[in-house]
């Protein structure tokens, strides 16, 4: 899905959207285009596709004009061939995290158990869910926003979301067990976070965007902890940056894990990959 470093423009898009000609495609691109959206003419035929009527229509360019995520204006986002929910103030999918999905599932092509930590949407444990028929997939976050979104995502599958601080959410039966953790972790060293665009730094949680000084803080911890919940042979697969892939594969073998790296050229992804022995 197209996104747009927006420079917020809420003035000139209002009035546009307040005006009644926003039914055609035209108008709506028009307005989005005066709102300082880079892909107009995708944005205005996905919410033409999405809005109910003119006055949602109109409501939801205001919303994009003001800034807010594309996804989170239509209320959902396509991931890995789903249609993943996507409520305000939860973090958007990204769809370079598509290709952590995709190693999950060339490493581990039979888990039974899935474990989707930092959720949010649930994006992640939804689409291992959906590929991998009948796996046992629990999802967990900090943040009660992302939860709530990430239950309605993962009910089709009949998987489960906790709130909670990382494994600490996780049902304890679940100790030893894990085939495939998946951990989309924050990974922003925290002075770099004021330089992310608009629509992460103003409408997406902090929590789910500053990894703390060099950024390898969240990862730290659920690289420490997953011994102690993964399966013999199981694996934890998180995403990095190309900077803090070394010192993310050390964190993995710190642990006790077997570390690898995976890159994606074409997503620009970085993914790091430990296996439990």
């Amino acid at each position: 899905m197209p996104s747009s470093s927006l420079p917020p423009s809420p003035s000139s898009a209002s009035s546009a959207s307040s005006a009644s000609s926003l039914s055609s495609l035209s108008a709506v691109v028009s307005a989005l285009r005066a709102a300082g959206c880079v892909f107009a003419e995708d944005e205005a035929e996905l919410i033409l596709a999405t809005a109910r009527d003119a006055a949602e229509v109109a409501s939801m360019v205001d919303r994009r004009a003001a800034g807010l995520p594309l996804e989170q204006v239509l209320g959902w986002a396509r991931f890995h061939g789903l249609r993943v929910r996507v409520e305000p103030g939860v973090f958007v999918p990204r769809r370079r995290s598509e290709f952590l999905v995709d190693q999950a599932l060339a490493q581990a092509p039979d888990a039974s158990v899935v474990v989707d930590l930092c959720c949010g949407s649930g994006a992640l444990g939804a689409a291992l869910a959906a590929a991998l028929d009948g796996a046992e997939v629990h999802a967990a976050d900090i943040d009660p926003a992302a939860v709530r979104c990430a239950r309605r995502n993962l009910a089709p599958f009949g998987g489960r979301a906790h709130e909670g601080d990382l494994y600490g959410a996780l049902p304890a039966a679940l100790r030893g067990r894990v085939g495939v953790l998946v951990a989309n972790v924050p990974y922003v060293p925290t002075a770099e976070v004021p330089l992310l665009p608009a629509e992460a730094r103003d409408h997406e949680p902090l929590a789910a965007l500053d990894g703390g000084a060099d950024g390898l803080d969240v990862l730290r911890r659920v690289a420490a902890g997953a011994p102690e919940w993964l399966a013999p042979g199981g694996r934890l697969l998180t995403e990095t940056s190309e900077r803090q892939a070394p010192a993310a594969l050390r964190a993995l073998a710190d642990a006790g894990l077997t570390p690898r790296a995976a890159v994606s050229e074409e997503l620009y992804a970085h993914v790091v990959i430990g296996e439990l022995p």
